[in-house]
């Protein structure tokens, strides 16, 4: 048996694709998951009772973040899938996108634990994030949410990132904006003419707090004045 799902509602920079293939592969279902320019298309097949208890997860306990307006249900013929996968977003989806997009998100504790864990490689990364939390609407460019459309397109995934996000067990499987010390953003200090000052950036701006100094902190939704 096959359905097909079309999401609608926050869905799209929420984690929810990993999600969906967790969620069928656990159940033993084949088919694929994509964005849409409404949503996100679920394609599963396979036992009846198992696409009933899919069905009966997503409604019931969607990622954290996620908000479901409406799930349109499509009976299809079987086509023999034997596996579960996320496909390319809809060539077409970014044409009169109507996609909520979703608002920043405080780090997850476990990202948390990352940030300050001297074993972790993201030990006192500012940008450490997972596919359920961290910057969304600050970095989307355009829609659907996928890399190449935010401001992340600018830095190539190294090895170890690359690895995670297709890792469908990681927690920063198919995570857009993913990204470390080894090939994402870093921090930086400038002087008020722009040239670019040597040594640890965070210390320079604590310094210049602590004898009355102002900064200009860049984050990645605008500037905070900090004093």
């Amino acid at each position: 048996m096959r359905r097909q799902l079309d999401v609608t509602g926050r869905v799209q920079g929420v984690g929810f694709r990993p999600f969906a293939a967790r969620l069928a592969t656990s159940l033993d279902l084949a088919g694929t998951v994509s964005n849409t320019g409404d949503g996100v298309r679920i394609v599963i097949e396979g036992e009846s009772a198992a696409l009933d208890a899919f069905l009966d997860a997503l409604r019931g306990a969607p990622p954290s973040g996620a908000s479901i307006d409406h799930i349109a249900i499509a009976n299809q013929p079987s086509r023999g899938a034997r596996s579960f996968a996320i496909t390319a977003s809809d060539a077409d989806a970014a044409i009169g996108a109507r996609v909520r997009i979703p608002p920043d998100v405080p780090l997850c504790a476990a990202c948390l634990a990352d940030l300050f864990d001297p074993a972790s490689r993201r030990h006192r990364y500012p940008f450490t994030h997972c596919a359920t939390c961290g910057p969304r609407a600050a970095v989307i460019e355009a829609l659907p949410y996928d890399r190449e459309r935010t401001s992340l397109r600018h830095f190539p995934l190294c090895n170890a990132c690359r690895s995670e996000y297709d890792d469908s067990t990681d927690r920063r499987h198919h995570a857009q904006s993913i990204a470390c010390p080894a090939c994402g953003p870093a921090l930086c200090a400038l002087s008020p003419s722009g040239d670019l000052l040597a040594g640890d950036p965070i210390e320079r701006a604590a310094r210049m707090l602590r004898s009355g100094g102002i900064v200009a902190m860049k984050g990645t939704g605008g500037f905070h004045l900090v004093v």
